[in-house]
C-alpha cells in the first residue's frame, strides 16, 4: 500500500474535531461488565489454544508525580512496596500461564508507572519467571518504559543482558518552563546520552513520547522541542494531546488553566509538528503515533498488517494479549477483560481467588465485525467492500445503509472517498480517522454527543 502525507485543512478540523474514541479497542472499556467472569476468561483462552500470545505487566509505580499524568500510578520513594507487588505479580503470572502452555509468546511489554521504577535485578527476576512458565521465541519483542529523570545511562547495558530489545523514554517536552510546571524537570543531555546509548547497544526500536498542549508551549518553543527530538532520531515518536479533565485527575488540579495554550493554539502547535515531523522523514502511523520509513510499523502498514490494541499500534496479526498487574487489560479471543484497578483490592484477590479479574465483555459476531471494520480503518485508513460482504452475506450497501448516511457528509467534504469496491481515506481524513470510525460504532455515538471521549486532535 502506498502510504500518504497528512494534508491540514484547518476548516475540516475544526468542523469535525469533536469527542470520539481513541479505539484501542471496539467495544471501548466504557461497554466492560462485571457479569464477566473468570470462567468466560478461562474459556476464551482455550478457545484458540496455539494464537501467539502477547504479555503486558503493569508497574504502577513512579518516584514523582508528574501533573500531567491520568495513568494508574502509585507515586512512592518505598522500594519495599515494588517488591512486594513483584511477588504479587510473580502469583499471578504462575497462576495465568498454565491457561497459555501451548502458546508462543512473540510480545512481553512492560508498562505503567515507571517500570524501571524496579531494580535490574528484580526485572531479571520476573524476566526469569516468565522464560520459566511460558513459551517465549527467541525473536520475541521484549519492550519496556523508562523516565529518563531515574535512569543512569549504565542501566542500558543491564536492561540488554536481561533480554529487553525495544525501549519507549518520556520526554514530553525540552522547555525547561513547561518541565516545571508540570513538575517534570530532566536534563537534556541525560536523554541524548540515553538515546545514543541505546542506538550503540543495538535496541531494535527506540521511542520517544512527547506531549502537546501543556501549560506555557507556544508553537515556537513545541517546535524546538521537535527540532531536538529530530536531531535525536528516534525509529518511532508518539505525540499525544493533553487532555485537562482535574475532575477526574487529581494531579492535573496542580495545573493552571490559564496557562495552558488554547484550543487555537493547539491546533497550531499540532500543525507545526507534523510539518515538521513529515520534513524530518518521519511517516504518519495514526493517531499520534510516527515512525521512520524503514521502522517495523511502517513496514506493517504498507504490508496492510498492521493491527491496533490496548498498547497502541502493534506489527504482529492474530495474537492475544494478555494483561497482568493492577488494572491491566486482557485481549483474549473475542472477549476482553480488566483487573482490579486499587492495587490493595488487586493484591487481595490474587491472594484469595489467584485472579483479579473484575469485568469484561464477551463480544458478538456483531461486535467482531464492527471491530474488524474499525480496526482496518484505523490501521490501513482503506477497507474493502467485498472482505466484509463475505462476512455479512449481503450488499455492503444494504448492510450498512446508516453508517453510509452519517459518512455522505464526510465524503462531501473530502475526508474520504466511497465507491463501490471500497471506502479510501484521504490524506486531509486521517487526522480525523476517528471521526470516520465513529459511524461504525453502535455504542459510542450516544456517548460522544455527551462528551465522553477526548476531542479527536
Amino acid at each position: 500500500m502506498l502510504l500518504q502525507d497528512v494534508e491540514w485543512d484547518q476548516a475540516l478540523i475544526e468542523k469535525y474535531n469533536t469527542s470520539s474514541p481513541r479505539y484501542t479497542s471496539y467495544p471501548t472499556a466504557l461497554e466492560f461488565t462485571p457479569h464477566f467472569s473468570e470462567e468466560d476468561f478461562r474459556a476464551a483462552a482455550q478457545r484458540y489454544p496455539r494464537r501467539p500470545l502477547s504479555l503486558y505487566l503493569h508497574i504502577p509505580f513512579c518516584h514523582q508525580l508528574c501533573y500531567f499524568c491520568g495513568c494508574n500510578k502509585v507515586v512512592t520513594r518505598h522500594p519495599e512496596k515494588a517488591e512486594r507487588y513483584l511477588q504479587q505479580l510473580i502469583v499471578e503470572l504462575r497462576q495465568r500461564a498454565p491457561l497459555f502452555s501451548q502458546r508462543s509468546v512473540t510480545q512481553i511489554h512492560f508498562g505503567g508507572g515507571t517500570p524501571t521504577f524496579l531494580s535490574d535485578t528484580q526485572l531479571a527476576e520476573i524476566m526469569s519467571v516468565i522464560a520459566e512458565v511460558f513459551n517465549v521465541e527467541g525473536s520475541a519483542e521484549i519492550s519496556l518504559e523508562l523516565d529518563p529523570r531515574q535512569f543512569p545511562t549504565e542501566r542500558l547495558a543491564a536492561l540488554r543482558r536481561i533480554g529487553f530489545n525495544r525501549l519507549s523514554m518520556g520526554v514530553q517536552d525540552f522547555n525547561p518552563v513547561v518541565q516545571q510546571r508540570v513538575n517534570r524537570e530532566q536534563d537534556a543531555a541525560q536523554i541524548v546520552e540515553l538515546l545514543s546509548t541505546m542506538k550503540a547497544l543495538d535496541f531494535t526500536s527506540t521511542n520517544i513520547d512527547l506531549i502537546y498542549g501543556l501549560p506555557q508551549q507556544t508553537v515556537e518553543s513545541f517546535a524546538q522541542t521537535i527540532d531536538r527530538v529530530l536531531a535525536l532520531r528516534p525509529d518511532r515518536m508518539s505525540v499525544f494531546n493533553y487532555a485537562h479533565m482535574p475532575e477526574l485527575f487529581a494531579a492535573q488540579r496542580k495545573i493552571k488553566s490559564n496557562e495552558l495554550p488554547s484550543a487555537a493554539q493547539k491546533l497550531k502547535i499540532l500543525q507545526q509538528t507534523i510539518a515538521q515531523l513529515q520534513a524530518g522523514g518521519y511517516q504518519f502511523i495514526g493517531m499520534d503515533h510516527f515512525a521512520l520509513p524503514e521502522d517495523e510499523l511502517v513496514i506493517a502498514q504498507r504490508a496492510g498488517s498492521l493491527q491496533r490494541n490496548f498498547q497502541g499500534y502493534t506489527t504482529q496479526r492474530q495474537t492475544d494479549l494478555l494483561g497482568v498487574g493492577v488494572s491491566a487489560i486482557s485481549m483474549i479471543g473475542d472477549t476482553y477483560s480488566q483487573n482490579e484497578k486499587k492495587i490493595t483490592d488487586w493484591a487481595s484477590r490474587i491472594a484469595e481467588k489467584g485472579s483479579a479479574l473484575v469485568r469484561g465483555l464477551s463480544l458478538s459476531a456483531e461486535d467482531c465485525l464492527r471491530r474488524d471494520i474499525i480496526t482496518t480503518l484505523m490501521c490501513q485508513f482503506t477497507l474493502e467492500v467485498c472482505e466484509v460482504e463475505a462476512s455479512i452475506s449481503q450488499p455492503f450497501t444494504d448492510y450498512f445503509a446508516e453508517e453510509l448516511r452519517l459518512l455522505a457528509p464526510m465524503q462531501d467534504d473530502g475526508l474520504l472517498i466511497i465507491t463501490p469496491e471500497r471506502l479510501q481515506v484521504t490524506a486531509k481524513g486521517r487526522l480525523l480517522v476517528r471521526h470516520i470510525c465513529l459511524c461504525f460504532d453502535q455504542y459510542s455515538r450516544a456517548r460522544a454527543s455527551q462528551q465522553a471521549f477526548s476531542r479527536v486532535i
